[in-house]
């Protein structure tokens, strides 16, 4: 039955060939001869001339520019992929940070994770936050967060004009993540915290062979920036290379102290890991209640 089904399928396909092929000469005579006399009728007629000009210069323009958009497009996706960069979103991309939520859910799951923030609050501690399922899911993390009691989280809070940014806001948010990091080591979740204590500069996120990247802009929030994703290409890596050794450098800093969350010591150490000094972290004190990340 297979074989009689597939002889009749070749047999009805050669059918329609052959009529195509004997109807061909037919209708194309017909199309040619009402084409004669359209053009015998319009080409009299000046209004009618001048209209079918018109209207083959407006199609050749836009077939002109759609050539060249074409080629601009390509050429703009040859540079973005030789950066490694597969996406990027405003703001108010809805449907395209929703994308990226779920990759970096996906991306998370036994891997390491890196994250260079601000106060990590909205970020990871929220259960609605981009990484909080990261976070749960991923294998091992290194993250880096303002110093309260410095001043770079002080700069920070005050270059924002929102009146409920506050210097105790963000400290409070900070103290937040910290005691969520703590909870987290307590479930014997291999995590590992850095304070550092200069303005933030990038809001770095990096999930296996993907990099998360948004930048910190004085007088907005961080969200109101795009965001990039940037993939390490197999030959020269892109531009997730470069974030990557960013991270690393600015995590073997001797001068950022690591957050001891077991005795809540700022511990510092030399280029080969070795401690050097310890000292007790100084909780600032809060009297104002938490507001999003800024």
């Amino acid at each position: 039955m297979k074989r009689l089904a597939h002889i009749s399928y070749h047999f009805v396909v050669v059918l329609l060939s052959a009529a195509l092929a004997l109807s061909a000469p037919a209708a194309l005579s017909s199309m040619a001869a009402g084409m004669l006399r359209v053009w015998a009728y319009v080409e009299n007629e000046k209004i009618f001339l001048l209209a079918l000009e018109l209207s083959t210069a407006v199609i050749l323009i836009l077939f002109i520019n759609h050539v060249r958009r074409g080629w601009e497009g390509r050429r703009f996706a040859r540079m973005a992929r030789s950066a490694g960069l597969v996406l990027a979103t405003t703001a108010k991309g809805i449907f395209a940070q929703r994308r990226i939520r779920k990759l970096k859910r996906k991306l998370a799951f036994a891997r390491e994770l890196m994250i260079i923030g601000s106060t990590g609050c909205r970020s990871f501690v929220e259960p609605e936050g981009e990484l909080y399922e990261a976070l749960q899911n991923c294998r091992e993390a290194r993250i880096m967060l303002l110093d309260p009691s410095k001043d770079g989280a002080t700069t920070r809070a005050r270059s924002i004009p929102d009146p409920e940014v506050t210097p105790e806001v963000i400290r409070e948010q900070i103290l937040r993540s910290i005691g969520f990091l703590k909870g987290l080591r307590l479930a014997q979740k291999q995590v590992r915290l850095k304070l550092y204590p200069e303005l933030p500069l990038l809001k770095l996120a990096i999930l296996g062979d993907y990099a998360f990247l948004r930048h910190y802009h004085t007088g907005m929030n961080v969200r109101q920036m795009p965001e990039y994703v940037f993939r390490n290409e197999a030959e020269q890596g892109g531009l997730y290379i470069p974030l990557h050794r960013y991270f690393c450098v600015r995590w073997e800093d001797a001068a950022i102290p690591e957050y001891d969350l077991d005795t809540d010591d700022l511990v510092y150490r030399d280029r080969l890991g070795n401690e050097v000094l310890r000292e007790r972290f100084r909780a600032v004190p809060v009297t104002v209640a938490s507001a999003p990340e800024r």
